[in-house]
């Protein structure tokens, strides 16, 4: 038996943190000062920890490799699954030609580009990180304002900024499923806290595109959209997370938002258009079948850029110069259709006799190899592995594919053919997920990442603040929000039982917080570039968003820490 040693050297917890924080140093600066790809750098801070739990935390070899094991199988199995699912269902409408109808859809909504920055950038771009995540939403969205003749700073500035609201529920509120997984809390709490922390700033993002476009007369001319959009996204969003469904909350609200726009359009419109002539073409249609594959390649550390699986059948391009026919109410139902095909099943998936019916096969079991109680005596959550394989959101959303296959008119050989080329696609992000959750799991058994939440809960109350500024961080070196759960979900919990605060509102924090850090993460702004023709223009893109990072930080901050006192406590579920 191995029982949990929070201050393993000299008997002080200042100097076994500085142990416990080599792992999460390590692939801070592998990532961020040596920009080392980020599967070589998990793997590494992987072998770090487990270094630092067998010679600083004496813990038993075997049952450190079996917590590497355990959190890698966790990372393949449910998270991955669902992301694999997720993306296949989207790439199969870029083969299709789905896409581009979907894409031509919002481009008729309005020719404002400042009604356009909203409706693509934070509507359709929340419903891209529903689905995909995995910096597929800002490369789409940058892509799809280029189209729309936004010059390539803009655009992709704009889809940075608006990459904020939606991503602690992102990829079917993985995020919010990893922080439950690693902590222990029940995931129905931490969704209602988190959905009433983002919903705050969705309030903001829509008026600081408007600003961002066309400055304080664009404020002053489109407030009313930009407000009425925001209020409708915060309103769903926060609906979803607490009384309907935590998978579906981007869903919901994105196209809540989207809906309620363009409604609104057909009665309002600005005094004064802001307009310029679309980019036409073969090639601006080209540059948007083809981003997705290149959002990944960026993503997953390639330096190709190149997915040659899923860049072909996008609807093809016309003739340079040429307006593509209008497309039919079918083509642009069929365009919906998939998305509307997945709140379907979720919301099927809620009925308590389909929910008997799913957790048939369903599975529980002590993980072989580990025997770990904590300072209390019990063993730690995580030992117990959960495979419920049917009832999976991973597994809903291959059933939604499947609907989708036939409602697309996809053969069963090209489904699967996207299926495999969307592995491929994922292969080093896969790879990246596993080392990222076997180095979360290899620190929490092992009593590393008690002994960091112990030392910075000396902080005492004050701890509130700070749990928001760890997620940013978290995400601004990983550039994922589930990874960052992953990496101080267990450190927020821990934290705050020394502090005497609520463990699911410093959790929900620090899911909050990170979702600041994703605008000015160096994935996020490789992908930005890239997918907008601007290599070496990271640093240009990190200039202008780093103070929006910084200014929303600090109202989540704040938020956070008057949510952990009476002032702002009756938000709390």
């Amino acid at each position: 038996m191995y029982e949990q040693i929070v201050d393993p050297v000299a008997n002080s917890l200042g100097l076994s943190a500085l142990f416990a924080l080599l792992p999460l140093l390590t692939i801070f600066v592998l990532l961020g000062v040596v920009r080392m790809k980020a599967q070589w750098a998990g793997l590494i801070a992987l072998a770090v920890s487990l270094v630092v739990a067998v010679a600083v935390y004496g813990m038993p070899v075997g049952q450190a490799f079996s917590s590497a094991a355990e959190g890698a199988v966790f990372g393949i199995f449910p998270i991955m699954w669902i992301v694999v699912t997720a993306i296949w269902i989207y790439n199969m409408t870029v083969t299709t030609g789905h896409f581009d109808v979907l894409r031509r859809s919002f481009g008729a909504v309005s020719t404002d580009q400042r009604i356009q920055a909203i409706i693509i950038a934070f509507c359709f771009g929340a419903l891209m990180e529903a689905l995909a995540g995995f910096g597929t939403p800002v490369a789409i969205s940058a892509v799809m304002l280029i189209a729309m003749g936004f010059s390539p700073m803009k655009a992709a500035t704009v889809a940075l900024v608006a990459n904020t609201a939606p991503v602690a529920f992102g990829a079917i509120a993985v995020p919010i499923t990893t922080l439950a997984k690693i902590t222990g809390l029940p995931v129905g709490e931490l969704a209602a806290t988190v959905g009433r922390q983002t919903p705050v700033l969705a309030l903001f993002v829509p008026l600081v595109l408007v600003l961002l476009v066309d400055g304080r007369r664009g404020v002053r001319q489109c407030w009313l959209p930009a407000l009425v959009c925001g209020v409708v996204f915060a309103i769903a969003q926060f609906t979803s997370a607490n009384y309907l469904s935590v998978e579906l909350t981007d869903i919901i609200a994105s196209l809540a938002s989207a809906g309620v726009l363009v409604v609104l359009l057909r009665f309002w419109q600005p005094a004064e258009e802001l307009a310029v002539e679309r980019v036409r073409g073969g090639n601006g249609q080209d540059r948007v079948a083809t981003v997705s594959s290149s959002a990944h390649a960026a993503e997953s550390g390639r330096g190709d850029g190149t997915t040659p699986e899923m860049t072909t059948g996008s609807g093809g391009g016309s003739a340079e110069g040429a307006e593509p026919p209008p497309d039919s109410g079918r083509e642009v139902l069929k365009a919906y259709a998939p998305y509307l095909i997945i709140i379907a099943v979720f919301s099927v998936a809620q009925i308590s006799a389909v929910q008997k019916l799913l957790s048939v096969g369903a599975v529980k079991f002590p993980w072989p190899g580990l025997n770990i109680v904590m300072a209390s005596g019990e063993p730690p959550a995580g030992v117990t592995f959960a495979f419920g394989w049917l009832s999976s959101a991973g597994t809903l959303l291959l059933i939604s594919g499947l609907i989708t296959v036939a409602v697309l008119g996809l053969s069963p050989v090209a489904a699967a053919r996207a299926f495999g080329a969307t592995l491929n696609q994922l292969k080093w992000a896969i790879l990246t997920v596993a080392a990222v959750l076997a180095l979360a799991y290899v620190m929490n058994f092992s009593g590393q990442t008690i002994t960091i939440g112990q030392w910075i809960a000396r902080t005492g109350s004050f701890f509130a603040f700070l749990s928001p500024v760890l997620g940013w961080l978290g995400v601004a070196v990983t550039g994922s929000d589930t990874s960052s759960n992953a990496l101080f979900g267990t450190l927020q919990v821990a934290a705050a039982q020394q502090a005497g605060l609520s463990e699911v509102l410093v959790a929900a924090g620090n899911s909050s917080g990170g979702v600041l850090g994703k605008m000015i993460s160096p994935q996020n702004l490789a992908i930005a570039a890239a997918a907008t023709a601007m290599p070496g223009k990271e640093g240009d893109l990190f200039r202008k968003v780093i103070g929006w990072s910084l200014c929303f930080l600090l109202v989540m901050c704040v938020l956070v820490y008057l949510q952990s006192t009476p002032v702002l406590s009756w938000m709390l579920p």
